[in-house]
């Protein structure tokens, strides 16, 4: 798991692309007649706002022969299961040798979690993820296959089995609050099956990065139902999960950005002890 807020820096233009995938998608939106570049987002390799007649959309896109492309395909069939929480999903296209989504733009910010108002929709869209019913047919990582490799006893490793419906990447870039001040969920590719309370703890790293104290981010957390299913071994035991990911996340991809958030989940994880 990465931050989403860096650009990448294999990013393409629109103008950049094929003309044949751009004649494929506009044979379905009609002309494209401005793109702009979004700049938060990490593992595709174009994000553009593009406005055609048929409204404005975001389209994200992956070369076809990427080892990444699977994650448009994540995101494709989660999609319709996900609407609203999530933006919906007009087409996929393959053309040109890219692998292009095209999703309803949504006005807004991303969150800012030093605003107590977008931490409310933050939590309130939280809350709504975890009563949609985890679809059985659509396949996600596994909480148990994710971070039971970072846990020795078998008996913890069982209390991350669950069959809830995760997004777990909460990076403030994956947050737009729109004009009416709801939050909506973006970038899914991330999106594990597991224990309910297992977002809101993914939450709190995000948060500590923002500014918060471990107290202060577990306040925040405890605005989310599913916190409460948690008891205090399973809070302890998924810290320390969470913190050996982000750990083996900073060394694998060295960087400000991993190191301050292995840095917020080691800090979490030492709260937890002292629970």
């Amino acid at each position: 798991m990465v931050d989403r807020a860096q650009t990448s820096s294999h990013r393409q233009r629109w103008a950049q692309l094929p003309s044949a995938t751009r004649a494929t998608v506009e044979a379905l939106t009609g002309p494209v007649t401005r793109a702009d570049s979004v700049v938060a987002g990490f593992s595709s390799h174009l994000a553009e706002v593009i406005d055609t007649p048929s409204g404005r959309i975001f389209v994200k896109g992956i070369p076809t022969d990427d080892p990444e492309v699977w994650s448009q395909h994540r995101e494709a069939e989660l999609s319709r299961y996900v609407w609203p929480i999530g933006p919906r999903l007009r087409w996929q296209v393959a053309s040109g040798g890219w692998n292009l989504l095209g999703f309803d733009h949504l006005e807004g910010h991303l969150a800012d979690y030093r605003s107590p108002a977008d931490l409310t929709a933050t939590a309130a869209a939280m809350a709504e993820l975890g009563r949609l019913a985890c679809p059985p047919e659509v396949e996600l990582k596994d909480a148990v296959a994710r971070w039971g490799r970072y846990l020795h006893d078998p008996a913890e490793i069982a209390l991350l089995a669950g069959d809830a419906l995760l997004h777990t990447d909460w990076n403030y870039s994956n947050v737009i609050v729109t004009p009416d001040g709801s939050a909506h969920l973006v970038d899914w590719p991330w999106a594990t099956r597991g224990q309910p309370w297992i977002d809101p703890c993914c939450w709190i790293v995000w948060l500590i990065f923002a500014g918060q104290s471990p107290a202060e981010a577990e306040r925040c957390a405890a605005r989310v139902p599913a916190w409460h299913m948690a008891g205090t071994r399973q809070l302890s035991v998924f810290a320390a999960a969470l913190a050996a990911e982000w750990r083996a996340t900073a060394q694998r991809r060295p960087n400000v950005w991993t190191h301050s958030l292995r840095d917020a989940a080691v800090r979490w994880a030492t709260h937890r002890t002292r629970a």
